[in-house]
């Protein structure tokens, strides 16, 4: 394959156009040597308690054989449903040290969401935290699941601080409904227990799934991106490389509020700056922005990655603006669209560029970023990755000039193997010669920079967030007293969009906090609509289809 590569003429001085993407045969074989090489260093803190290397390697090993003796087996699938916690990366390596696929899941996902993506996967056991228990309790029976590993907020901290933290969460709180999971492990008698019981460590093959992350893609069905060594470890590459010119300060300490379980997080500060010793602080509740801020004032932060509304909502806090940035030399935006007025106010604030990168779930997940110094280009999704190519074709699948509009493909080593169990998916999104269709709109410029126009599909972003109006059509749709309902996306300052439905009835009583509460019932609370028009009837094609553009049309008028 040959493409021409206008970007690398703009490429920041010591960034490759080229990794090794043959380095690591695979994420375990990474493990291996970072565990190695920064043994006694702090690896991650969450609420003030760390974990070493050295201690992360031993009690993921101790993970892997928990799981291993409670019968999994190589290619067996395992969710890890929990916020930011030391849990979570010793879960994750142990499990991947045992041969076990990862299923990452979003812990907010309502028992319908849980139990799709459970069943989908065919997940075998669950490690989940105690607070969404009662969740799993209403659909485990619905599903494979045979081993559940439940864990409280405060389960690795000391004993005192571990009482403190549990008592808050559980009694003063009320965090943790009651729940009732017939032979349930804590995660502490997990380590236990497979203390007990030894095995050799699995490294796998580069092209060996090793995690599904659930996304929906160009299309509403939630599916699972089969994720491999080669794509993760190629995107860690990828990463680092531009990275590690800007990294100039020693004793990297990055500040983590994005949940692990968000592709986002999970590849860039999980991986890709663990692997080069990074001191990762987590932050179990991003919405809780004083806890953020309280991290900037613990810790000489040198690297914050987030979204456009994580660092508005910063900016806007009355105690940010007094903080000590002098440490902070790296910020990227990811997940949803950077804001020009947000990003000049941060280097306002902070002295510190924030560089706006783009990418999907399906390709492990970054493609491009803006360069980390003065040559970024604010409302650019930057350049392409090292070994990646970015392309703006037409409606045929031609490739478009500079300043041409069209949908953007992506080829590189972290494009995914393809959708689990969903070949007909797959061939709609990934061509023949290996090219993601990203169903993103956008154009390139004469230097290479890209930028995104619009998305192709409907699909709505909330903080981040894909959601996709088939599925909130069909939940809202699934109530007795409605006739017919559409969903889009309409403009919000806080979140980029909210999701707004049209309902016409079926019954005259029916009453919007009806709908609202039907919603929540069965939708995470960022899916749930903020905005609810009732009408006598939707527009339609000459064939009955509804028309989400014509009601886009009219909301933007």
């Amino acid at each position: 394959m040959t493409t021409e590569r206008p970007w690398l003429k703009n490429y920041p001085s010591g960034i490759p156009s080229n990794i090794n993407v043959d380095k690591y045969g695979s994420l375990v074989e990474m493990f291996d040597a970072v565990f190695t090489k920064y043994k006694t260093l702090p690896a991650f803190t969450c609420m003030g308690s760390s974990i070493t290397f050295e201690e992360l390697d031993k009690k993921s090993k101790q993970f892997g054989g928990f799981l291993l003796q409670r019968g999994f087996e190589k290619g067996d699938k395992i969710a890890l449903m929990m916020p930011n916690l030391l849990q979570y990366p010793i879960a994750l390596f142990g499990a991947l040290r045992a041969g076990i696929v990862v299923v990452n899941t979003n812990p907010l996902y309502t028992p319908r969401e849980m139990e799709h993506q459970f069943t989908d996967a065919d997940v075998k056991g669950v490690v989940i935290a105690e607070n969404f228990a009662h969740n799993l309790e209403k659909i485990i029976s619905k599903t494979n699941i045979k081993t559940v590993v439940v864990t409280s907020i405060g389960e690795m901290h000391g004993f005192i601080k571990r009482n403190v933290v549990n008592f808050a969460v559980r009694t003063l709180k009320r965090m943790v409904p009651a729940y009732n999971l017939a032979n349930a492990v804590n995660f502490k008698a997990a380590l236990s227990e497979g203390k007990k019981f030894s095995y050799e460590v699995h490294r796998g093959a580069p092209e060996d799934v090793i995690l599904l992350q659930y996304t929906g893609g160009t299309t509403g069905v939630s599916k699972g991106a089969m994720l491999t060594n080669k794509n993760l470890v190629a995107n860690m590459e990828q990463i680092q490389a531009w990275m590690m010119p800007f990294m100039t300060k020693p004793n990297q300490i990055a500040l983590s509020p994005l949940p692990m379980y968000h592709i986002f997080a999970f590849s860039v500060n999980c991986l890709a700056l663990m692997s080069i010793g990074t001191h990762t602080v987590l932050v179990t509740n991003a919405r809780d922005i004083g806890s953020i801020i309280k991290e900037f004032k613990n810790y000489k932060v040198t690297l914050f990655t987030g979204v456009n509304t994580l660092y508005n909502a910063l900016l806007n806090h009355k105690d940010f603006a007094a903080l000590d940035f002098s440490s902070l030399n790296i910020t990227v935006g990811g997940g949803m669209a950077v804001q020009t007025a947000v990003a000049k106010k941060w280097r306002e604030v902070t002295g510190c560029h924030l560089a706006e990168g783009f990418g999907m779930t399906e390709t492990s997940p970054v493609v491009t970023v803006n360069p980390l110094d003065d040559s970024l280009r604010l409302g650019s999704i930057g350049l392409p990755l090292s070994s990646t190519d970015v392309r703006i074709v037409n409606d045929d699948g031609q490739p478009l000039g500079v300043g041409e509009v069209g949908e953007i493909q992506v080829h590189g080593p972290q494009v995914m193997k393809g959708y689990y169990n969903r070949p007909e998916e797959t061939a709609k999104t990934i061509t023949a010669d290996g090219w993601l269709n990203t169903g993103d709109i956008g154009k390139m410029d004469a230097d290479g920079f890209f930028s995104i126009v619009d998305r192709k599909k409907d699909m709505i972003l909330v903080s981040g967030f894909n959601v996709y109006p088939n599925e909130v059509e069909d939940v809202i749709a699934s109530h007795p007293k409605v006739l017919e309902v559409a969903a889009i996306g309409v403009p919000d300052e806080k979140s980029t969009e909210v999701v707004k439905v049209f309902v016409v009835k079926k019954e005259g009583s029916l009453t919007e906090s009806e709908v609202i509460d039907h919603c929540r019932e069965n939708l995470t609370g960022y899916k749930v609509p903020k905005h609810l028009e009732f009408r006598d009837e939707l527009p339609k094609s000459n064939v009955g289809k509804i028309l989400r553009r014509v009601l886009k049309d009219e909301e933007n008028a």
